[in-house]
């Protein structure tokens, strides 16, 4: 599924070029296809950490990042802040409106300066409506997005916080790793902090946790990003399954 081609975004006028995201949304569809969302699309400029909408807000439109990061967050009653998602460019934020709830049920943060192509929902199922092949490709992605948030309820329910943290890095290194000579790099930066908020856990277990990992030789810590260097490892604290059961395309941040 991955490509590496050169597309043309259009919108309010202006063309960006962009190199596709293997793992975005646009990977579902042809170049014709994905043409008729992208004709839809609304500039937007959104600032470090400032956010697209808070949890509650009313749904009605979708996000496609067309750079930046976004980090969609879940907050509890009680106060704890979960970390659902780390997306970049090419990946797209939908939250459908469902016939019985018409409003969002987590926030999406701006990580980094970003331009976003906005789409009103309304103008999206016109586009359903008359155009079968679309709709179709545009149910298969969102089953995958499906998919990925199961799988990650999955590791956090069944193997536990060491098990949901092996889960992390793997997702990680599929989003965001680099290759190299001695392991995978992986360029994103996030704090302990920010990985307990992946897991439902204490800044202070993750690092515990972390240092156990270095101690046996599974990772590295490097001018504060972290290398894995022993995949297979992480993989059975998390008893993840092979490939096809599990493809990069759902295994991801």
């Amino acid at each position: 599924m991955a490509i590496s081609e050169t597309v043309l975004l259009k919108g309010a006028g202006a063309a960006t070029e962009r190199k596709e995201n293997p793992l975005g949304i646009q990977s579902f569809f042809s170049a014709e296809q994905f043409e008729r969302i992208a004709e839809l699309m609304y500039p937007k400029r959104a600032e470090a950490g400032s956010y697209l909408f808070w949890e509650g807000e009313p749904t009605g439109k979708l996000y496609y990042i067309r750079s930046g990061k976004v980090k969609l967050r879940k907050s509890t009653e009680d106060g704890k802040d979960f970390i659902l998602s780390i997306l970049q460019a090419g990946d797209m934020i939908c939250e459908p409106e469902d016939g019985m709830r018409a409003v969002h049920s987590f926030s999406a943060e701006v990580m980094e300066n970003a331009d976003i192509g906005v789409v009103q929902w309304k103008d999206l199922e016109i586009l359903l409506y008359r155009h079968g092949d679309f709709a179709v490709r545009f149910m298969n992605w969102m089953a995958l997005m499906h998919r990925v948030t199961e799988s990650k309820f999955r590791d956090l329910l069944l193997y536990g916080k060491p098990g949901a943290l092996a889960s992390t890095l793997i997702r990680m290194a599929n989003t965001y790793g680099v290759m190299g000579a001695d392991g995978i790099r992986i360029s994103l930066k996030l704090t302990n902090a920010e990985l307990a908020e992946f897991i439902g856990t204490t800044r202070e277990s993750v690092n515990r946790m972390l240092n156990g990992l270095k101690e046996e030789g599974t990772i590295d810590i490097r001018k504060g990003r972290i290398v894995i260097l022993d995949l297979k490892a992480l993989k059975g604290m998390c008893h993840c399954p092979a490939c096809p059961a599990c493809p990069k395309e759902v295994c991801r941040i």
